[in-house]
């Protein structure tokens, strides 16, 4: 497996900025990836990174978060309990359009002569800006400046301006401002946009019939609108825009709309050195059922009251609140200028796909790109909520909210599958299970416990026991119920409990027994739900008593959970010293990954599943995982023996694994490997690295980030409610500074390597554990904790060499192979691997 373990880019093009990512020069050959990289979102509307221009471009996008079409699955088989509905999020109609032509020669960046070019993306006030000078063919000089931004204080608010002069003569200038549908019409121009890779279940999917019927279209004076509603979701939008010009020039302009196209044609007469301003105040409202013509309404009031207010005032109130998410957000990595500035383009992209989703899901790919059909999956509760809960608990309530309300969903889809209680979908947009392929996605039973995981863990960072209260407890009370329905009890000299059929998080082995990550996080919910039940029950009798009358809980049931969780099977090999991943991984051969080529990563691509299902190899992180988030029911022992086994058979192919296994690296001692893990998460986007860049940013990777950083490398780690600290802080490093807010308190915390230091900011005190000693910090104090070390440091990397000739627990050999087709004499330097066509 390849680390990264230096800065990546190519810095005369992307030049170090703390508080900005910075372009000086196009290039046309990775548009995909610096589309996503300089995408805007507030968590509900997302624009593409694409020039206003709108011509050049790898895929034109605008996203809303949760809006899409549905579609039927068809099987090539059919059974029962497949999924039936398909979901994919929609291209919503694109807003962002001003087409600039001077003496009628139309500006495309791709080709243009530029003599100068600078794009910005800012990461304190939240504005993309470009700035250029272009020489267009007959050589008269264009300064161009534009500027765009999507609101995180109004949600349904984005703005831009685009201004233009002539430096060096006069000119004839037009200015075409656009609504396009580009999900069906597609705009008169072809972009460079790759079909949908066949065999990449990364992708989006492919709608071929028309998704957006017209249902509302307007002109009038400097305002137009376009409505739509979906053909078979029955979702409605509505994209609005107005226009304001400012220059000394003369001008004209003209209107035109259509069903899937609205202009405002501004031709006017150019002077040298007389600047042309337009700028276009935009507007997008959706609803499951509104019909347009009150989304007209509502994209009306806001556009109505954000033009009175202005441009500069929305951007303002975007810098007054990214001035406030800083406060509570900020990594700052002392001495390391790259990994500052790429560690505030991930924190900044947990806003953008964040903010404003006001009880909507986290998609995986935000609002940055269609990448996963736009769907959410356990990698929020996993990798987003810890980042939220510390950092802004009211977004991970309305994260946490958004399942509550889909718990009835889960309910009717654990009673198709024959079980009690709930089972929430492993992807999905609008509750149903979206996954056609059941063995890596339904059986992701583990999705419950994960949904559990997050719940328990914003109310101990909070307090809200008002949220359990008021209904949120129903999500432990009926994953509780699912798993001990799941479950079934086997005596074999003392009572235990096993769970079967299900998939872990780690997609390469599928329908399994036992899956330690799956029992452990089970064992969790379980004990949540009793935890929470029993003190409602002390608490709250009221909200205990309705509880009880809502779900028909007893007694009895109760038990039954604080039983199934107490004598949960957790597999161990005693000859091994490992905790096998399930009942049978370990009877399989390992895959020889340090002889597979980096071309035939990732595995899915280029391997049917049945052949990897057959090889201990892993996609992603899975009892690692397990020692991460339950890390406080295995041993130190048990860490580093399994850390050892099962690092060198993690193939790194999901995005969801660098930074787990950076984190548990750091704590078992390999310091070198975590800072290389952690590298490749901090730069997977930025550098492109797992080559999907393309299909939107990974928000769970950038959630991951913060984890390496403060569980990582601060050695935080939150059991039970009690936050506790063992820095394991690179060797290189100067040291980190860091917020937590506890209970309405918020604290800043520095790490260095003899000391840590805790300051109260915001609230009245709050307490930690720092290597083992309690520590109290209160308003209007620092309290410095000293140091002695920063935990083992072992030399080199575990490798597959080392399991390789082991023995299993019936005394035969493990040894290390992998799929090959022989294709003359044996010769094992040219054997290829097998290469089924991909993408």
């Amino acid at each position: 497996m390849n680390h990264i373990t230096s800065d990546p880019l190519d810095r005369h093009r992307f030049p170090l900025d703390d508080w900005a990512l910075v372009e000086t020069h196009v290039d046309g050959d990775d548009e995909g990836t610096t589309e996503t990289l300089f995408a805007l979102g507030n968590g509900y509307l997302g624009f593409r990174g694409n020039v206003e221009e709108g011509r050049d471009g790898h895929v034109h996008g605008t996203f809303i978060n949760g809006f899409h079409e549905t579609w039927p699955i068809r099987h090539a088989e059919e059974a029962f309990g497949f999924a039936r509905v398909g979901q994919t999020i929609v291209n919503a109609p694109d807003t962002k359009v001003v087409r600039l032509y001077v003496d009628d020669e139309p500006l495309i960046l791709n080709d243009a002569d530029l003599l100068s070019f600078e794009r910005r993306l800012d990461f304190k006030t939240g504005v993309l800006s470009r700035e250029l000078e272009w020489r267009t063919p007959s050589g008269k000089r264009v300064h161009i400046r534009s500027r765009r931004m999507v609101s995180f204080t109004d949600r349904h608010l984005a703005v831009l301006d685009y201004e233009v002069t002539l430096l060096d003569a006069d000119a004839s200038l037009v200015l075409s401002s656009q609504i396009i549908n580009r999900q069906d019409r597609q705009d008169d121009y072809l972009t460079n946009a790759p079909e949908p890779g066949m065999g990449d279940p990364r992708k989006a999917e492919s709608l071929t019939e028309r998704v957006l019927q017209p249902r509302y279209k307007l002109i009038d004076g400097p305002r137009a609108m376009l409505g739509y509603q979906t053909t078979n979701s029955g979702m409605t939008i509505v994209a609005g825009a107005d226009h304001t010009i400012e220059t000394d020039n003369e001008y004209e302009v003209s209107t035109h709309i259509e069903a899937d196209l609205a202009k405002h044609v501004y031709t006017i007469r150019g002077r040298a050195g007389v600047p042309t301003k337009l700028t276009k105040i935009i507007s997008y409202h959706t609803s499951n059922a509104v019909p347009p013509k009150e989304l007209a309404d509502r994209c009306a009031r806001t556009l109505d009251r954000s033009g009175e207010n202005g441009i500069e005032s929305a951007i303002r109130n975007q810098e007054l609140w990214l001035e406030d998410f800083w406060a509570r957000s900020d990594v700052e990595i002392h001495g390391q200028p790259a990994v500052q500035q790429a560690t505030r383009w991930n924190l900044f992209q947990l806003a953008q796909a964040t903010a404003r989703t006001d009880g909507g899901g986290v998609a995986a790919k935000g609002v940055s790109g269609s990448g996963y059909g736009g769907h959410y999956f356990w990698d929020t509760e996993i990798y987003v909520l810890p980042f939220l809960s510390y950092t802004a608990p009211l977004v991970a309530r309305n994260a946490l909210r958004f399942r509550q309300n889909m718990l009835d969903a889960a309910r009717s889809r654990a009673t198709e599958l024959n079980q009690h209680g709930a089972l929430f979908p492993w992807r999905t947009i609008n509750g149903l299970e979206s996954s056609a392929y059941y063995a890596a996605g339904t059986a992701q039973y583990h999705i419950d416990a994960d949904i559990s995981y997050a719940l328990r863990q914003y109310v101990a960072a909070t307090g809200d026991e008002d949220f359990l209260a008021r209904g949120a407890v129903d999500i432990f009370v009926e994953t509780a119920r699912m798993w001990a329905d799941l479950g079934f009890w086997r005596a074999n000299g003392k009572d235990s409990f096993h769970i079967y059929g299900v998939t872990g998080p780690d997609e390469y082995t599928t329908v399994v027994n036992d899956n330690l990550y799956t029992n452990v996080m089970a064992r969790s919910n379980l004990l949540s739900a009793v935890e929470a039940v029993e003190r409602l029950r002390v608490d709250d009798p009221a909200s205990f008593g309705r509880l009880v009358s809502r779900l028909s809980l007893d007694d009895a049931e109760i038990a039954e959970w604080q039983r199934a969780a107490e004598h949960m099977h957790i597999p161990f090999d005693k000859r091994l010293g490992i905790h096998p991943q399930d009942a049978q991984f370990l009877e399989k051969e390992l895959w020889d990954l340090d002889h597979t080529p980096p071309e035939h990563l990732p595995l899915l691509l280029h391997f049917h599943p049945l052949v990897i299902y057959r090889f201990q190899v892993l996609k992603q992180a899975d009892v690692v995982l397990a020692l991460l988030l339950q890390g406080d029911h295995f041993t130190d022992e048990e860490k580093l023996a399994d850390f050892d086994y099962y690092d060198p058979l993690t193939t790194g192919d999901s995005t969801l694994s660098a930074v787990v296994q950076s984190i548990i690296a750091a704590e078992v001692g390999y310091q070198r490997l975590a800072l290389k893990y952690f590298w490749s998460a901090l730069f997977v986007d930025l550098a492109n690295l797992h080559r999907n860049t393309p299909d939107g940013v990974h928000v769970a990777s950038t959630g991951g980030v913060w984890s390496a950083l403060v569980l990582g490398f601060a050695g935080m780690r939150d059991h039970g409610g009690v936050i506790s600290f063992s820095p394991r802080l690179p060797v290189d490093w100067q040291g980190i500074t860091f917020r937590l807010t506890v209970k309405e308190t918020r604290v800043r915390i520095s790490v260095r390597r003899t000391e840590m230091r805790f300051t109260v900011e915001e609230g009245d005190s709050a307490s930690f554990v720092v290597a083992g000693g309690d520590v109290l910090v209160e308003a209007g104090t620092t309290v410095t904790v000293p140091l002695d070390n920063q935990g083992p440091h072992l030399v080199g990397e575990p490798s597959a060499s080392d399991i390789e000739g082991s023995r299993r627990a019936d005394g035969s050999l493990i040894t290390v192979s992998m799929p090959t087709i022989a294709l003359g004499p044996a010769d094992t330097e040219s054997i290829p691997i097998i290469q089924p066509q991909s993408e």
